[in-house]
Parts: structure tokens; C-alpha cells; sequence
């Protein structure tokens, strides 16, 4: 008979664990894995004699949940299991348990048996699923009188209706959840610690919540590899899995790795359901299917034999929508109907993106040969979404010899070579190009050679564009060429440039000339910038962006928020926000310009806010610097030496390098600043020559080191347009003048200003000098007696590394409020204006 019920704790029962608080817990970051609640609602089940069924997929947990119960019994555990190997032979989980041979011929007299050495103990058998049928059938009979906990594999594939006796005899059947995104990213950058926050977001989305897969992939990126690496062991666990299934589940399952995505449960036919009661696939309220675990789903199609492999493609090329299946019959190695399918698919592309996706595709396809006119639709395609490395490809310097290609294709490869930077290659690829070709060829070229021109030339550009002007009319009709005279007035400064090029730009958009518009409003973005108008930069660079984004133009939208984000590090307004979106983004795949603006941006922001190492690694982790970025990052890199107290890493000039007239006054200034710092009085590189055109604040705040009094002057034209170059004029002011009442003020106004802004760095120099005058005010500063949490410390070291507040909560298990909570606390306790100046401060209290 069945032990009687009882709500007191007995001698041997499993203590009760309070939820959240486990004992055993295995603890990842703030994240406990297994869940508490699950291994709690095991224990409660357990108080008496019953049968608890722990099921999940391949590598959620089970063992581990099945070890934690037996790590919180207070009494004899007996813990066995099946092989899969030997799971022909009878009793033989049971018989590891106990330890004893045990009877292997009727279901009764094996759970007399079992019962008799388990009595009050707690009887442990995981992977049930590859258990014989004796040892099933005689669970039912056990529980009556003894405690046993199981884990359960699913799929499996136990004998006949055995999974509803188990069902009916169970006290509990428990499903292990999937490991919560926060403490997936927990483990991954506990295993990877390197891993940029991409590859993380990367490996929680592959792994979909298995912790089993989560630690694999995390090892794999942790020892040098991609999260696209396959881990052996995993994969035969998960392929042994996918054996259970049958076989109309194992093709949708393949089917859902081969897509690449959710889609419509009817597309995945018969199998879905098999897959839905596995707990493989989940459906939502639409009908749209998706795997819990990409990578199982990665895994199911990777076991099909080729010829099941092509014919799957070929199956969902019929199924979805023509984009995709231009791709599948790609991979079918159908590249003849591919071809037909992409081209097609590409005039009906809602965006650029898109079309210059499937443009490409049919164009690399090995074994066929494209046409002219899809060679030319594909090269402008790419050059619209600002990719001129493949327009290239596919016009390839010999293709131009195709009199169906001829001179159009030279122009593109001239625009190309042109978006490139490289302008005498440019204007050498269209030399073939003759007066005699469509007015709207003969537009590209004349386009092509006059920004040429321009690079080299300016006076002679300009010179060069009243000539077009005459010919082509004014405006010119063709949109690109209208661009490009804009371009060279914008260059020479001309009244009215600003109206040019956005009119330019207006007028191309119109036209359907997307290239001539984007590269019209990214060169306004540009000299807006390079003249220090950092405020309508900044705007038109978010409006142009917002553009980019809705035509699926990744390659332009990253270089305008780029570009935008340089704008407000240089303003010195926001630069919390600036670090962490420029941090984001250096995290994307990015062209080389938006890479090294970003770099550019959220360095100087970090150097600003005192994060000093941070700032420098991340400029020397970057390679390959384009010559559009190479003077902003030689000046960002300068300016972090200086920062840190290393004048003669500061001095000189970029070399070679031509400037915009902003960073060319930049990197003038800190030069002056470093010289001084090392001692030189004199003024190092603060001439102009002739052909240069300073602006009057960079002007003003150099020749006012050969006469402090100007520095007033100075510092009043930086206002409003740079505030870390107004901070530098008064602290400079305040630093040359000796009478204190005259140095005094502002040095004062500096240090508002710094602090308001978070200007570490200039703020603790300002501070230096106001002492030098006996300046003791009562500024905020470290309360007494208040330290920092360990919580706090973990939370302002991860905000010095650029983290974001949500992925700062998910690393370490915690709410976003909680987070907003620990970043104010320390901010109050280290007396510091900005979440970027308390992260700098923890950081050099920590040593």
C-alpha cells in the first residue's frame, strides 16, 4: 500500500527549497540556471512517493536538474541511467542504480525488488528514453511506494503507448524551459569574455535557448572561432535527437534550418505536428513556425544526403516568395532557372537593397553567363546601396570590350572607382567614352571627370564646371552631373553652395538618380562638418540616414549615422549617448568611412569622459584606415595622448594627410597644447599658408597664444559649436594669466562648463588650476565613509566598456531599472555629473 500523505517533513524527503533560492544552484552571472521554480515544484512533488518526469530537448538541462535534486536530498540517492548503446538490455538502468543484478523477467517482481532497496531513499534514472521496456513498465508500480525522478528526452522513441503510462502514473511531468536570453548572454560572455556583443546577440539567437548549445558555440568563440563553427559533440547529441523523429519531421525541421527563418506551419507539411509535441517547433496565434533552437534546426538540415538536400531546395523555391527562391535553387545548383528567378524578382524589389541583392546573386552564379543589361542593372543597383566594390565585379575592366556594355559600363566603372577615392583611375576608365554617345552617358562622364578634377584641382574644377555649364545648360539635365558641379562649388566655397547641393540632391531623388541624391547629401554632410557647422550636420546626416534605412541601403545608413555621431562627440554634448551608439555600431559589419567615423567618435567621446585605455585600444585595434577618415582618427589619436598626459605623442602634423579645415585647426590646436605642456613656448605650426582657409575660431584660438587676451574672443566663437574647444580657450586663459583676479573667472566658467558636459579630463585640469590660486571650493566629490557595491563596481565597469544599459542588464541578470539604479548610486558616491565620468572614476579607484 501507498504510504500515507503527510505535509510534515520526514526523515530522507528532499528539503523544502524556497523559489529562487535553490540549494546547489548553478549560477551564471546574477542568472540561475536551472530555473529555481522548476527544481522547486520537483522537490514539493517529491515530499511523497511519486513518479516526476523532467522532459526537454537535447541540452536544456535535464541531467543538471536531475543532479540538483539529488544534491538537495536529505537522505540515500540511487542514481542510474540507460545507454543508448545497451538499451536492449533489461533492467539495466535500474540495475546501475541499485547496484545489484536484479530480476529481468516480469515487471512485478523487478519493482518488489527495486522497491526493497530504495524504500525511503530517492531513485534517480536519467535519458528514460533509451531505457527497455521492462524497466518502463515497472516504473508505475515503484512510485507507488518510493520517490523516483526521470529525465525524458524528446523526441524518443519508447515502445508503443508507453509515454501515456507514464503520463498517467506521473505526480509531476515537468518541462525544462528554455534558457532565458539575459542569462544565455550571461554565459556566453562568462565562457567568451572577449566576445564583441554582436557575436553574443549571435550566439543566444543560433543556440535559442539550449544551455547546452550556448556553452558549445561560446567555447568555439572563445578558443578564436565564429559562432557559425560546429562543435561535434553537440551536433551528435542534437543529431541523435533528430534520429528519434520521423521522417516527415526531420525533413521539416531540415527545411526550417535550410530557411533560415519562421514561416508558415502548412509550408513544413505533416511533420509539424511531431515537431510541435517534441517541443522542437513552437506556432504562434498566426500559424508561423519556428524552431526553439536555430542551431537544431542548422543541425537537421546538415544531415541530409546531398541529393535530399537539393531536392528540399527545390521544394521550398515553389513555396516562398521569388526573392528567396532564387537562392534556394542557387543552392539546388539550379543556377540556369536561379538566374531567370532573380532578375525577375529584382523588377518587382521594394528597395534598393533588395534589388541589388538578387542583381548580384544572379550575376556571381557560377556557370552562366548574364546579360549586358542585367551586368548594368546589377552595377547600378550597387552603386545605389553604396557597395562599388561589387559593381566592380561585376564589371570587370574587360567587360567594357562588349559593345552591349561599352560606354555605359565604362561610366559605371568610373563612378565606382570614383566612390572608391580613387579619382585618377576614375577618370581613366571613361577616356573611351566619346561626345557621341546618349546626352545622358555623355552626363556620367562629363560627371566623372570633373570630380576627378575636383581631388586634384579645385581652381581648375571650377573652372572646368562654367564650361559644362555652358554646354549642358544650367542646371544641367542630368541629374549626377548637377550633383557634381554643386560639389565643386561646395569644395570652393561659392555663395549659395548649401542651396546647391540640396537642391542637387532634391532634384537627383526626383529624378530616380538615387546615387547622384545620396552622394549629394553625404558630401552636404561632410563639408557642413569640415566647416564646423556641427549642428545641421548632425541633422541632415539623421534625416539622410532615416532615408537609407527605408530602402534596406545598410552601407549608406551606417556611413551617415556615422558621420552623425562624429558631429555630436565634436559638439561635446551627449557623449554618454554618443559612446554607447557608437559602441553598437563598431559592432556591425561596417564600411571602412562609417567604421573609422564611428571609431573616431566614440573614442574621442571616451577620451573626453576620461576613459582613456578604452579610447586608445579602440583606436589601435583599427586597421586599414581610409584616406576620407585617416586625418580625423590621426587627430582623435593625438588628442587621446594628450589627454593622457603624453605631449610628445601630440606634436606635429598628420604627414601627407590633407585635413578639412576643422581637424586641420584641431590637430593645430592640440599640437599648440601639447607643445606647451612639454614646456615650448614658442607656437608650433600656428601659421596658414596662403591657399589655407582657417576657420575663424581655430584662427582666433591660435594666434591667442601669442596674445592671451584673445583667448575671451576665442573661447566666445567656439560657443554653441564645440563646447570642449570653448572648456580648452578659458582653461588655457585662466592657465597664462598670473593675476589671480583676472584667472580666476574663467577657469571658473571652464569648470561649470566641463562638468556640466562631462569633460573628465579638461575638468580635472581646470581644477589643478584654480589650486594653483588658492581656489578651494566646495565641489561635489566623493561621499566619506560611502563605498561603492560589488553591484556597482560590476555595473560602472561594464558601462566603461561602452556597454548599454539593456545589455548591461542582461549580462548580469538584472532589470534595466535596477541598473539606471546602481549607475546614480555611484554616481552620487563618486560625486560624478555623467554615467561616463563615474564609470572613469570606479575605474581609477579600482586600480
Amino acid at each position: 500500500m501507498p504510504e500515507a500523505p503527510t505535509d510534515e517533513p520526514v526523515a530522507g524527503v528532499p528539503a523544502a527549497v524556497p523559489v529562487g533560492v535553490p540549494a546547489g544552484r548553478a549560477t551564471v552571472g546574477a542568472a540561475v540556471w536551472p530555473p529555481a521554480d522548476l527544481v522547486a515544484a520537483a522537490v514539493d512533488a517529491l515530499r511523497n512517493p511519486g513518479l516526476v518526469v523532467i522532459a526537454g530537448a537535447p541540452g536544456t538541462g535535464r541531467s543538471t536538474v536531475l543532479k540538483r535534486l539529488g544534491e538537495t536530498f536529505r537522505g540515500t540517492v540511487f542514481a542510474g541511467g540507460a545507454l543508448a548503446m545497451l538499451r536492449g538490455v533489461p533492467a539495466l538502468p535500474l540495475s546501475r542504480a541499485v547496484r545489484v543484478r536484479l530480476p529481468s523477467h516480469e515487471a512485478p517482481l523487478l519493482a518488489e525488488a527495486v522497491r526493497s532497496r530504495v524504500r525511503h531513499g530517492l531513485l534517480l534514472l536519467d535519458d528514460l528514453q533509451w531505457a527497455d521496456p521492462l524497466t518502463v513498465a515497472a516504473l508505475p508500480a515503484i512510485a507507488e511506494h518510493c520517490r523516483i525522478a526521470v529525465t525524458l528526452r524528446t523526441p524518443h522513441r519508447l515502445p508503443g503507448d508507453a509515454e501515456q503510462v507514464l503520463r498517467a502514473a506521473a505526480t509531476a511531468w515537468l518541462n525544462v524551459p528554455a534558457m532565458p536570453a539575459d542569462a544565455a548572454a550571461a554565459l556566453v560572455r562568462q565562457i567568451a569574455p572577449g566576445a564583441t556583443t554582436a557575436v553574443v546577440a549571435d550566439v543566444v539567437r543560433r543556440a535559442g535557448g539550449v544551455p547546452l548549445a550556448v556553452t558549445a558555440i561560446a567555447k568555439h568563440v572563445a578558443q578564436g572561432g565564429t559562432p557559425l563553427d560546429s562543435d561535434k559533440g553537440l551536433a551528435y547529441t542534437v543529431a541523435g535527437a533528430l534520429a528519434d523523429l520521423n521522417r516527415p519531421a526531420r525533413t521539416a525541421m531540415a527545411a526550417l534550418g535550410l530557411l533560415g527563418r519562421p514561416v508558415t506551419a502548412t509550408v513544413l507539411g505533416e511533420g509539424i505536428t511531431e515537431l510541435t509535441g517534441t517541443g522542437l517547433v513552437e506556432v504562434d496565434a498566426a500559424g508561423i513556425a519556428a524552431p526553439v533552437s536555430p542551431y537544431t534546426a542548422e543541425v537537421a538540415a546538415g544531415l541530409l544526403e546531398p541529393a535530399e538536400r537539393v531536392a528540399l531546395h527545390r521544394r521550398l523555391a515553389g513555396l516562398v516568395p521569388p526573392r528567396e527562391a532564387a537562392r534556394h535553387l542557387a543552392a539546388a545548383g539550379a543556377h540556369t532557372d536561379a538566374y531567370q528567378v532573380a532578375v525577375r524578382a529584382a523588377r518587382s524589389a521594394a528597395s534598393t537593397g533588395e534589388r541589388a541583392e538578387l542583381l548580384l546573386l544572379a550575376c556571381d552564379l557560377p556557370g552562366v553567363s548574364p546579360a549586358a543589361d542585367v551586368r548594368l542593372d546589377a552595377a547600378r543597383a550597387a552603386l545605389a546601396a553604396g557597395r562599388p566594390g561589387s559593381c566592380l565585379r561585376v564589371l570587370p575592366a574587360d567587360a567594357v570590350t562588349d559593345p552591349a556594355v561599352g560606354a555605359v559600363g565604362a561610366v559605371l566603372r568610373g563612378e565606382a572607382l570614383l566612390q572608391q577615392g580613387n579619382a585618377t583611375a576614375a577618370a581613366d576608365a571613361v577616356t573611351t567614352v566619346g561626345d557621341g554617345e546618349p546626352g545622358e552617358v555623355v552626363g556620367a562622364r562629363d560627371r566623372v571627370r570633373l570630380l576627378a578634377t575636383l581631388s586634384r584641382d579645385p581652381d581648375a574644377a571650377l573652372a572646368r564646371a562654367e564650361e559644362l555649364l555652358r554646354v549642358h545648360g544650367d542646371a544641367p539635365a542630368h541629374p549626377g552631373l548637377r550633383a557634381a558641379i554643386a560639389a565643386v562649388r561646395a569644395g570652393t566655397r561659392r555663395p549659395g553652395w548649401e542651396y546647391g547641393l540640396a537642391s542637387a540632391a532634391s532634384a537627383a531623388g526626383q529624378a530616380g538618380d538615387v546615387l547622384a541624391a545620396r552622394w549629394s547629401a553625404w558630401l552636404l554632410v561632410e563639408t557642413l562638418t569640415a566647416d564646423a557647422r556641427l549642428t545641421e550636420a548632425s541633422n541632415a546626416a539623421a534625416a539622410a540616414a532615416a532615408a537609407c534605412a527605408g530602402d534596406l541601403a545598410y552601407s549608406w545608413q551606417t556611413r551617415f549615422i556615422a558621420a552623425q555621431l562624429w558631429c555630436d562627440a565634436l559638439r561635446g554634448d551627449e557623449i554618454d549617448e554618443v559612446v554607447r551608439r557608437a559602441g553598437d555600431l563598431t559592432d556591425r559589419t561596417l564600411p571602412a568611412v562609417a567604421r573609422g567615423y564611428a571609431v573616431a567618435a566614440a573614442s574621442l567621446a571616451e577620451a573626453d569622459g576620461g576613459l582613456l585605455a578604452p579610447a586608445r585600444a579602440r583606436l589601435d585595434a583599427l586597421t586599414g584606415r581610409p584616406s576620407s577618415t585617416g586625418p580625423v582618427l590621426d587627430w582623435v589619436t593625438r588628442e587621446a595622448a594628450w589627454l593622457d598626459g603624453q605631449p610628445d605623442h601630440a606634436v606635429g602634423r598628420a604627414g601627407d594627410l590633407p585635413a578639412p579645415p576643422l581637424v586641420d585647426g584641431l590637430r593645430r590646436i592640440t599640437a599648440r597644447w601639447a607643445a606647451y605642456d612639454a614646456g615650448d613656448t614658442a607656437s608650433p605650426d600656428a601659421g596658414f599658408g596662403e591657399g589655407d582657409r582657417p576657420l575663424a575660431a581655430v584662427a582666433t584660438t591660435l594666434d591667442a597664444w601669442k596674445a592671451p587676451d584673445l583667448f575671451a574672443a576665442a573661447a566666445a566663437a567656439w560657443r554653441d559649436l564645440a563646447r570642449r574647444e570653448e572648456v580648452r580657450c578659458l582653461l588655457a586663459q585662466g592657465t597664462l594669466e598670473e593675476d589671480a583676479e583676472r584667472a580666476v573667472p574663467p577657469l571658473l566658467e571652464a569648470e561649470r562648463l566641463a562638468e556640466e558636459a562631462g569633460l573628465v579630463v579638461l575638468l580635472g585640469r581646470t581644477r589643478r588650476a584654480l589650486r594653483r590660486h588658492a581656489i578651494r571650493r566646495d565641489t561635489r566629490g566623493r561621499r566619506a565613509g560611502d563605498d561603492l557595491t560589488d553591484r556597482e563596481r560590476d555595473v560602472l565597469r561594464l558601462v566603461a566598456n561602452g556597454e548599454p544599459t539593456r545589455r548591461i542588464a542582461g549580462q548580469l541578470g538584472i532589470s534595466r531599472e535596477t541598473v539606471e539604479t546602481h549607475i546614480r548610486s555611484g554616481m552620487r558616491k563618486l560625486g560624478a555629473r555623467t554615467r561616463t565620468e563615474a564609470a572613469a572614476l570606479a575605474i581609477e579607484d579600482l586600480g
